[in-house]
């Protein structure tokens, strides 16, 4: 029965997505629609087919295995984990010679040439999800993959905004500044008709992404707010103020210095009657 256990098919979701190169057209990272199911029996091998073309020196090849996380298999020209002792690379194809009920999953292989021209991918885009008005907002799109490096767009509500602002409606603002080279996106005085959803487009030669909308929301100061807590912190000096003057008319304050000059008093009638007395007895 333990033999039997142990020799089990198992249908491994090894679902990998090949990566492959089209000579006729630059490309970045590409992806077939074949999504392709190994099997293996367990603790024997299995062999996980990346198909591309040509390999060469400046090509990258990277292997990962999807799920809640990503976890790499192969990177930097290295097996990562535990398949570094029972796994060995076959050009871009993984044999693992032990295969396990823990390898079941899904997987995936990225070949990419950086010498070559590679489309951008998804840009990272950070916008704020709130803003005074009045004050200077700056929004940041940025992608790491594009070669040649990509150029930038920032968009409103779905359309898109110009370089020169001055050139659009009157009803937009026009005091923001955009870089199409770095990305960013500078409001110098924001005002509330900036509120609204903004995503980011890079674009090269290859092929283009944007970010999911996010959006951002500009308010007014709040000078009722201040207003009440500037009439609530004058309200309470006010108030000490008033006991304290309270105070020094019901002579609280002055207590101490009447019971200080009686008792100065005292001491020096004391000392009279003393000096007396000597001078008496001094005669007799």
């Amino acid at each position: 029965m333990a033999r039997r256990s142990r020799h089990r098919l198992l249908l491994l979701l090894l679902r990998y997505l090949v990566v492959a190169l089209d000579y006729h057209k630059a490309y970045g990272f590409s992806a077939s629609k074949d999504h392709q199911v190994v099997t293996a029996i367990e603790y024997q091998e299995a062999i996980l087919a990346c198909k591309y073309p040509k390999k060469t020196v400046s090509s990258r090849l990277e292997w990962k295995k999807l799920g809640r996380s990503v976890s790499f298999v192969y990177y930097q020209q290295a097996l990562q984990g535990d398949f570094k002792d029972r796994a060995e690379m076959i050009d871009f194809s993984i044999r693992i010679k032990n295969v396990t009920r823990n390898d079941a999953g899904k997987y995936r292989c990225e070949v990419s040439a950086p010498s070559e021209q590679v489309a951008p991918a998804v840009p990272s885009c950070e916008v704020p999800s709130s803003a005074l008005r009045g004050t200077v907002v700056e929004l940041r799109c940025q992608d790491k993959e594009g070669n040649p490096a990509p150029e930038y767009t920032w968009f409103k509500n779905g359309v898109p905004l110009l370089e020169n602002p001055k050139l659009g409606s009157q009803i937009t603002n026009s005091s923001y500044t955009m870089n199409p080279k770095s990305g960013t996106l500078q409001f110098n005085t924001v005002s509330k008709l900036d509120s609204g959803e903004y995503s980011c487009e890079a674009r090269n030669s290859v092929g283009h992404r944007r970010c999911p909308g996010k959006r951002m929301q500009v308010d007014d100061l709040n000078i009722s707010g201040i207003i009440a807590a500037v009439v609530i912190v004058a309200l309470v000096i006010s108030v000490c103020g008033l006991g304290v003057c309270y105070a020094q008319r019901k002579g609280y304050f002055s207590k101490e210095t009447s019971f200080q000059k009686s008792s100065s008093a005292s001491k020096a009638t004391t000392m009279s009657e003393n000096d007396f007395k000597h001078t008496k007895s001094f005669i007799i």
